[in-house]
């Protein structure tokens, strides 16, 4: 029969285990009623999900996206030195991070505003060259039309004399 531990139980036989000190792995798991063998499972289970999951801690500062950037902003606009350098060292990055990150934003912020009147000046400069097509395919095509009147009246007059 198999018997199935609560998650709470398989934590805190794990922290039981792995502060165990000399005692064997055995002697913790008859103190909690457990086959050792499954102990040993859940820990090697425990370890291998510890070492495929990143921890925030782990993470380098370059490896934060815009919008993680963003929000560690947010979270630290107007803290206080001292709680400002507790929340990097929980986060894993320095403040100097944070302030190239704000430096970084401010910077995009200013470049979309040129951008903006870069575009602008282009629109008007693209309609300015499409009414000056449309004019000069008017003129075109009133040459075009004089040329074929011009011929056909030499075709005509030709044909009199």
């Amino acid at each position: 029969m198999t018997t199935k531990y609560p998650e709470a139980f398989i934590e805190q036989a794990l922290v039981k285990v792995f502060s165990r000190g000399h005692r064997s792995i055995k002697s913790v798991a008859e103190d909690l009623n457990v086959n050792h063998h499954t102990l040993k499972y859940w820990m090697k289970n425990k370890v291998v999900t510890t070492k495929n999951e990143p921890s925030a801690r782990e993470k380098r500062p370059q490896d934060w996206t815009a919008a993680e950037q963003l929000a560690a902003l947010r979270a630290t606009h107007g803290l206080a030195d001292e709680a400002l350098q507790a929340w990097c060292r929980e986060h894993g990055v320095f403040p100097h991070h944070l302030t190239d990150w704000e430096s970084a934003f401010c910077a995009d912020v200013k470049e979309s505003a040129t951008d903006g009147r870069a575009v602008r000046t282009l629109k008007n400069q693209v309609a300015k060259l499409e009414r000056e097509i449309v004019r000069k395919n008017g003129a075109l095509a009133e040459a075009a039309a004089l040329l074929v009147l011009q011929k056909k009246f030499r075709a005509l007059w030709e044909d009199e004399e």
